[in-house]
């Protein structure tokens, strides 16, 4: 591995952390005069980004000349002591507020850290702030928030990808060398795919959850972006390991993340899910051609290719939404029957449409699940790794619809609902200069695996020598696309009057056009739960079924 830095220090808000980290080591490069340029570069470039909700300026400083005086002192902490890091808005941070880009929270004050957080401030980490999401780590991107929605800086004009969006533009920015975010349908990798960034969706509960504002309980992950997989491997292993803080929490011993990435993938088995991205979810050409080149590197590389088949990418959107969309609505039923109209359009778009599921679509979910998760249990023994596109590229931002949430199919939801990791990597760029991304992913607790998998691939490429240019006197507009107008129904009055039916058990008071964007869901929602409706045995166990731990 090249102990040498790939960034001139005359760049230093380009470095990695694992170049940052060597020359913090050696005391070649002060945290403090590393802070003061992010904190210098995000005063000048954020307005045209809004990766920021809030600049920790004096705790970042702080931060830097408590790390600057161990370090000086021989109490080096390891490669994160000295690194600025940002914050998606949903990680609780003691003191500082934590807003969900919402409304509803925005004076809301945490008075304690999340674990994540925590580990991070313990391995010597600069806090620089907390970034853009979508509204509670759902809806986006919007347009009626306290708060704009984050910019790709590849594009101003174009999308971020979500949810993690302020995580993804601040990275790749060069705002902070990584940042958290989380993934329940493809929010850490949707992101990291649009903006160029590594991303890792960990293995269910590798990573805990205590202090981040739920989306799903049964779906949710923590995890980081960065611009490289070995800057991924540094922040997983400062943060990885058993919180008895919270229920999902794995108790399982934590890999060493960074010395598994030895370039070396001889022998590799890897199997392409070809079908995903040229059956389920229709790809640019451009995209599908970046895919095969970087599967003749793999090759080129000594590893296995071969195609492999699961089920179509809708089957698991309908497990995934169902059971997610309940359990969201769950954590938000209260300030939904109180205060709707303080949301933002998109999340009610998506959110609502859970008065439509009942109690036991729920359950029919979370018992095919059970079944999906054992078919990629035969494919483990078979194959190291399976690859599939990423998501992208980027879009404008003003092309989103709240009903492209009900009628379109993701490549990220798979491996939601299969559990283990899967990660997203830069693979190429459009002739438009937008990135494009691929996906690695694999059993659970085989992280190490798909990032050694994703190490070996990136440095056999030339994908991260490109950044995107900013220019601090470029000219630009702050005004956003409009929110976009309900889609229109072809609802029966009966129909509409079961919408209306099911608002008023929920006791909810809608707005007109919150009740006519539900209305045009109801078909998509009736269809989800409808293909999910079978006749199943009694011994069909769901996936959430608790065991206990005898004690001695």
């Amino acid at each position: 591995m090249n102990d040498e830095p790939t960034t001139s220090p005359t760049d230093l808000h380009f470095l990695t952390i694992a170049d940052a980290a060597r020359l913090i080591e050696r005391k070649q490069l002060s945290p403090v005069e590393l802070t003061e340029v992010f904190l210098r570069r995000i005063e000048t470039l954020d307005p045209q980004l809004n990766a920021f909700i809030t600049v920790t300026a004096d705790l970042a400083l702080g931060q830097a000349r408590a790390a600057e005086k161990e370090i000086v002192a021989g109490k080096y902490r390891g490669p994160m002591h000295g690194i600025p890091f940002g914050l998606k808005d949903i990680y609780c941070t003691n003191g500082i507020a934590t807003t969900c880009h919402s409304k509803i929270c925005k004076d809301h004050i945490p008075k304690f850290d999340a674990t994540t957080v925590a580990k991070l401030y313990d391995a010597g980490a600069i806090l620089l702030g907390k970034l853009s999401t979508h509204e509670f780590a759902h809806g986006g991107p919007s347009f009626d928030l306290p708060w704009p929605p984050a910019r790709n800086p590849w594009n101003r004009d174009y999308f971020t990808g979500g949810s993690s969006s302020g995580s993804g533009a601040g990275v790749a920015a060069g705002f902070m060398m990584g940042a958290m975010g989380s993934d329940t349908g493809g929010s850490i990798r949707n992101p990291a795919a649009l903006c160029g960034l590594v991303g890792l969706k960990p293995t269910y509960g590798l990573l805990s959850r205590y202090g981040v504002f739920a989306n799903s309980f049964t779906y949710d992950h923590a995890g980081p972006l960065t611009w490289s997989v070995e800057d991924c491997a540094i922040m997983m292993q400062a943060m990885a390991g058993h919180d008895p803080k919270d229920p999902a929490s794995a108790d399982q011993s934590v890999s060493h993340y960074r010395a598994a990435l030895t370039n070396d993938i001889k022998g590799l088995r890897i199997g392409v899910i070809r079908h995903l991205y040229e059956d389920d979810v229709k790809v640019t050409d451009t995209l599908k051609k970046a895919i095969e080149t970087a599967l003749g590197v793999f090759r080129s590389l000594g590893a296995i290719v071969e195609d492999v088949h699961i089920r179509p990418a809708r089957e698991y959107l309908d497990v995934k939404v169902t059971t997610a969309e309940c359990e969201l609505f769950a954590v938000h039923e209260h300030n939904l029957r109180q205060r709707s109209g303080d949301f933002g359009n998109d999340f009610l778009g998506r959110a609502l449409g859970a008065v439509l599921i009942n109690g036991s679509d729920y359950v029919q979910a979370l018992r095919e699940r059970r079944v999906m998760i054992a078919e990629f249990e035969q494919l483990y023994p078979k194959y190291d790794v399976l690859i599939t596109a990423g998501p992208g590229p980027a879009t404008p931002l003003g092309e989103w619809r709240p009903i492209n949430f009900w009628s379109k199919n993701s490549l990220a939801t798979p491996f939601n609902v299969s559990g283990g990791p899967a990660l997203v990597q830069c693979i190429g760029f459009t002739d438009d200069g937008l990135p494009l991304a691929m996906q690695i992913v694999g059993r659970p607790f085989a992280d190490d695996l798909v990032m050694r998998a994703a190490h070996a691939y990136e440095q056999a490429t030339p994908w991260r020598k490109r950044r995107p240019k900013l220019d601090p006197n470029a000219a630009f507009s702050t005004e956003l696309p409009p929110v976009p107008k309900p889609d229109k129904d072809e609802l029966t009055p009966a129909q509409r009057d079961m919408v209306a039916a099911r608002c008023k058990r929920a006791s909810l008071k809608l707005a007109d056009g919150h009740f006519q964007q539900l209305c045009a869901a109801a078909p998509y929602v009736e269809a989800m739960v409808g293909r999910l409706r079978r006749d199943r045995s009694f011994t069909e166990e769901p996936m959430n079924v608790v065991s206990f731990t005898g004690l001695d």
